[in-house]
């Protein structure tokens, strides 16, 4: 389909531990896993500036769904590379089943860039 033509670049951070025996999510450029991700369609969903006293805080959002019949290994926590930004994937990723096989039939997420 053609408006399935977008490609992002999924990174998913390591692991290590802090110096209280946690293991937290290590995201030094030798620990992250890359993995280009197509046959997507990224769409905008919001902007929001909201000013401060210090700062002006711009929150920019997009919708990404995935074509019929694909299921890219993205999830919450993971963080996507678009259009030279990056993102962090925002709450769940659906996973929407095929109602007559059962199988996935597309898969849709959230991502944001704040900065400010």
């Amino acid at each position: 389909m053609a408006i399935f033509h977008q490609q992002v670049v999924r990174l998913r951070p390591g692991t290590r531990t802090d110096r209280g025996g946690n293991t937290v999510p290590d995201w030094s450029p030798g620990a992250v896993d890359r993995l280009a991700v197509g046959r997507l369609s990224v769409q905008p969903a919001v902007q929001i500036e909201r000013p401060g006293p210090d700062r002006t805080e711009v929150v920019t959002g997009w919708h990404v769904l995935s074509a019929p019949g694909t299921a890219p290994d993205v999830r919450s926590g993971d963080r996507v590379e678009y259009d030279s930004l990056t993102c962090e994937v925002v709450g769940e990723v659906a996973r929407w089943a095929n109602p007559v096989t059962g199988a996935v039939h597309h898969v849709e997420w959230q991502m944001t860039r704040a900065t400010g």
